[in-house]
C-alpha cells in the first residue's frame, strides 16, 4: 500500500512538471517530440474527437484521418496538415488533449527532454 501512495505522489509530482510544460510553451512540446508522439501515441480517437470539437479540425479532415488504418499514419496526417497549418492555439488544444488522453507519455517525453543540471 506504501509504494501505491508513493507511486501516486510521484505521478502527481510528473503530472505538475507535465502542466510546468505547457506554461513553457504547448506548442514547443507538440513541436520539440514530433517523431516521438508519431511513434507512440497509440489513443488517437478520442484526441481528434477533441479536435474536431474545438474547431481545430474540420469533419472532412476528421474522417480522412480517422480513415487510415495505422495510428502511425494518423498522426503523420494531423502533423502534416492541420497541425502545421494552424496557429499556436491549436497546437495547444492539441497538447492539453495529449494531457487527457496520453498523460503518461506526456511524463516521459518531458523527462526525457529535461536536461541534467
Amino acid at each position: 500500500m506504501l509504494r501505491l501512495s508513493e507511486s501516486s505522489s510521484a505521478s502527481s509530482e510528473s503530472a505538475g512538471a507535465a502542466g510546468g510544460s505547457k506554461t513553457a510553451g504547448g506548442e514547443d512540446f507538440v513541436d520539440k517530440h514530433r517523431v516521438q508522439l508519431i511513434q507512440r501515441v497509440s489513443n488517437i480517437a478520442p484526441i481528434l474527437d477533441e479536435l474536431q470539437d474545438k474547431k481545430v479540425i474540420e469533419q472532412e479532415q476528421y474522417d480522412k484521418i480517422r480513415a487510415l488504418p495505422i495510428s502511425q499514419d494518423r498522426m503523420r496526417e494531423l502533423y502534416s496538415g492541420p497541425l502545421k497549418a494552424s496557429a499556436a492555439s491549436c497546437k495547444e488544444i492539441f497538447y492539453d488533449s495529449l494531457l487527457a488522453h496520453e498523460i503518461f507519455l506526456v511524463e516521459d517525453l518531458s523527462k526525457k527532454g529535461e536536461s541534467p543540471k
